[in-house]
């Protein structure tokens, strides 16, 4: 326990997949002690998740792994010419049915995903963000199986059992954060209400290994969508899937069964024929690595805490992978908690700040467990324009009718084109990815903006804004080299950032007069922050002597769009608000008592986990980068040393 023995973590996270090890990766990363138990002996034995969109990658960028997630992923380059065919080899056994660009890797939409995000798209199959959270201090704990919890006013008691030994035995935490899958045992303890339905339909999924470059490199995706009777007819979906899992040699088949009819055969026999028809090369060589099932939910969770115990991730967001938006998801509820419990635990901001977390996140939970299952019932379309009854072979049927010059194949072909335009809500929807609006008491709502009014479809287009509950919009900066630096880069990294422009120097001065260790200012237009391509001009939606305030998670907490009457109303306003929105009383000083000294926290010594935090030291600080561009004050940017127990926070200010 800490010197205090009160606490032998700040905070328990149990689970190992995105949600719980975004979780680890930012609180070590904030120089809060955490402590991740998983019942497993090491991270999923199998790809699980795989396509990583825009705003996960962002996040990933904010906490300095992006380059991780590069060197384990496909490159966006080779994700979207998605085929729509009777087999894989084509000319051998079949045809194609229909392409389409997916993941925004069209002529007619690439451009919207670069100008709204410094990141592109990725899929990545392997776990890599565990190994980041434990270089940065986070205990790992694998084979220790979370059995339950107490809470009371201070912390929560958490009961494991150690698999290896069968040992019991208690952790006490100031949080839990309960991250621990779809079954999840935590959301059991909590009761927390769940709406929806579980197991609504199944699927078999057979990771194999075989060298299919032929029939893909010259139409690289991630996704080829089988449609022959043996690949799933019987499935909700209507077809099969091969998705590639390292271009062009492993790979995974999975189709759809019918529950009713109990348990598939999962040999290697019963799967390889349905493979082999699937690629269309009954000579290929296959390897079958492993067999399994997976059920399809629809159900999330209207609440996501209890207490000082809150979820994330699968455990109360509950879908199948279509769209690809599970990952995605559970990375960004835990990069909206970390930064509050981290804020909350230093005493920078109010218990109360934890409550905006169910606030902001149920919402986008409820969406993306609806879109996920839509975007499976819009296969039918496809299906209807593709298939015929009453054949003998519906294939060769299929074919005959898309190919029929008369009538009947101009109506045909129609459908065809209108199923796959209505695809691009689940392959090429920006807008789902990164509009989501907060609403919650650490937003301030902008009164005299009126109601947002959508210019496009908001699923399927981003649209930028500088609206409080909206993520800054990335724009392209000038940084002090003369390179380009994203306004994500200038913004985020733990801290609150003000930014305002040359005209609002009035705001710089309020800022620096508050002297706050968790703010630092932007002025755009000044070295390290230029905007030659006038494109922060253009995006920001407000006077230059205006200002926003954003959140450490890039979220816009607040915005005054025109100059501040002087100084002093400048220092109120800003007080204000970064007091409403940290959660604290009206009128109480948002300035912490003291200022302690860079990592001045009580290091734990003896345990596994301060052995841990000291011997990563230095790679944690000299990892991490230093000051950031724009940064007006010139202070020196994060940079975690060892890890600490509570109270200080140990970046330099």
């Amino acid at each position: 326990m800490s010197e205090r023995g009160d606490f032998d973590t700040d905070v328990l996270v149990v689970g190992t997949g995105p949600a719980g090890a975004t979780a680890a990766l930012a609180l070590a990363t904030y120089g809060v002690a955490v402590r991740v138990v998983t019942k497993w002996n090491w991270l999923a034995n199998s790809p699980r998740s795989h396509i990583t969109n825009q705003r996960a990658l962002e996040v990933l960028r904010d906490l300095g792994v992006e380059a991780d997630a590069t060197a384990v992923g496909t490159p966006w380059h080779l994700m979207g010419d998605t085929v729509f065919t009777t087999s894989l080899a084509g000319s051998l056994a079949g045809e194609e049915v229909a392409r389409m660009r997916t993941w925004g890797t069209g002529e007619n939409r690439i451009g919207d995903y670069l100008q709204g995000s410094p990141c592109p798209l990725l899929d990545i199959p392997q776990p890599y963000l565990v190994k980041n959270a434990a270089a940065r201090g986070a205990d790992i704990c694998f084979n220790t199986e979370y059995l339950s919890h107490t809470q009371d006013n201070e912390a929560v008691t958490s009961l494991v059992r150690d698999r290896l030994t069968g040992r019991k035995y208690h952790i006490r935490s100031r949080y839990l954060v309960g991250a621990d899958g779809a079954r999840s045992r935590v959301v059991d303890q909590l009761s927390l209400p769940i709406e929806g339905r579980m197991g609504r339909a199944a699927t078999l999924y057979t990771l194999f290994r075989a060298d299919l470059t032929e029939y893909v490199q010259h139409r690289p995706s991630v996704l080829h969508w089988i449609m022959a009777p043996g690949a799933g007819y019987g499935g909700e979906i209507g077809m099969g899937t091969l998705r590639a899992i390292r271009p062009w040699t492993q790979w995974i088949a999975g189709w759809g069964y019918d529950m009713a009819d109990g348990e598939p055969d999962t040999s290697a026999e019963a799967v390889l024929p349905k493979i082999r028809e699937m690629i269309g090369d009954p000579d290929v060589a296959i390897e079958v690595e492993n067999v399994t099932t997976w059920q399809i939910n629809q159900a999330h969770a209207t609440r996501y805490s209890s207490g000082r115990v809150f979820c994330a991730g699968d455990a109360v967001h509950r879908h199948p992978p279509s769209s690809g938006l599970g990952s995605n998801t559970s990375i960004q509820d835990s990069f909206n908690l970390m930064w509050k419990l981290a804020y909350v635990i230093r005493g920078w901001a109010a218990p109360a700040l934890l409550d905006s977390y169910s606030d902001e996140r149920v919402p986008v939970g409820m969406q993306v467990v609806a879109r996920a299952n839509q975007s499976r019932v819009e296969y039918r379309p496809v299906n209807e324009a593709f298939r015929t009854t009453g054949q003998a072979d519906p294939v060769a049927a299929g074919l005959a009718r898309l190919r029929d010059p008369g009538p009947d194949g101009v109506a045909t072909r129609e459908a065809m084109r209108c199923a796959i335009d209505l695809k691009n809500t689940e392959f090429n929807a920006q807008g789902i990815e990164l509009n989501q609006r907060y609403q919650s008491g650490a937003i301030i709502p902008d009164l005299d903006a009126g109601e947002e009014i959508w210019r496009r479809d908001k699923v399927l287009y981003l649209q930028a804004t500088t609206r409080p509950g909206a993520k800054v919009p990335h724009v392209w900066l000038i940084d002090g080299t003369g390179r380009r630096v994203s306004t994500l880069d200038v913004t985020g990294h733990g801290r609150f950032c003000l930014v305002t422009g040359l005209a609002g120097r009035t705001w710089a001065a309020a800022a620096s007069q508050l002297d706050l260790p968790y703010l630092r200012t932007v002025i755009v237009g000044a070295p390290g922050s230029r905007d030659p391509y006038f494109d922060w001009h253009r995006a920001r939606e407000m006077d230059e002597a205006g200002a926003i305030l954003v959140r450490p998670d890039g979220y816009i907490a607040w915005r005054h769009t025109t100059a501040a009457d002087g100084q002093q109303e400048a220092l109120e306003l800003l007080h204000s608000a970064i007091g409403s929105v940290l959660g604290w009383p009206s009128g109480r000083d948002v300035r912490p008592l003291a200022r302690p000294d860079p990592g001045q926290g009580a290091l734990r010594t003896g345990s596994p986990a301060s052995r841990l935090a000291v011997t990563t030291t230095s790679l944690s600080r000299s990892a991490w980068r230093r000051c950031l561009p724009g940064c007006a004050d010139c202070c020196a940017a994060p940079r975690p040393p060892a890890r600490t127990t509570t109270g200080s926070w140990p970046w330099p200010t």
